[in-house]
């Protein structure tokens, strides 16, 4: 009987250090994926962005609305040899949170702190210097040079580049 009541009671205690033991346990942390959104500290500057996308080694606060002057690639990383994870609408604004290594900009969606990925500096232009920037990018016309051969003494016979004849003059 006292070798039951012994039994009984470390069977008890066994039992409460287990329960103690494992209440002191934690969940296991969910699997990271490429969505997971992480926090990066560069620079003084706080950036949050998705688990996929590479935390830039230099970073220069911009903070302003820009353009994209084509269907520019978003990158993972301020590189060509990143992955691409989206894509800039030509015309389309983005917000600029910043100049990275290489001369690349750290973009998120227009009015947002969250860092989706880089484009090529050439990419985009500020907002308000868009449409001065495609005026100035319009292929202007070229004066035709005028073509003339000499055909003896002082004259000489010059192409019209309009009709494509020539004239003696």
């Amino acid at each position: 009987m006292i070798f039951t009541r012994i039994a009984v009671k470390i069977s008890i205690a066994l039992t409460l250090l287990a329960v103690l033991t494992l209440s002191a346990c934690k969940a296991p942390l969910p699997p990271m994926t490429d969505d997971t959104l992480v926090t990066s500290e560069v620079d003084g500057v706080k950036l949050t962005h998705r688990h996929a996308v590479h935390a830039p080694k230099t970073f220069t606060p911009v903070n302003e609305t820009y353009r994209a002057l084509y269907n520019a690639s978003v990158m993972s990383g301020p590189d060509f040899g990143s992955k691409v994870v989206r894509y800039l609408e030509n015309s389309k604004p983005f917000t600029v949170l910043g100049e990275v290594e290489n001369h690349w900009l750290a973009v998120a969606e227009p009015d947002q702190q969250e860092l989706i990925g880089y484009v090529p500096y050439k990419a985009g232009v500020k907002t308000d210097l868009y449409d001065a920037t495609l005026r100035s990018d319009r292929p202007r016309p070229r004066k035709a040079k005028q073509v003339c051969v000499d055909v003896g003494g002082q004259s000489k016979a010059c192409r019209n580049n309009d009709t494509a004849t020539w004239i003696l003059e």
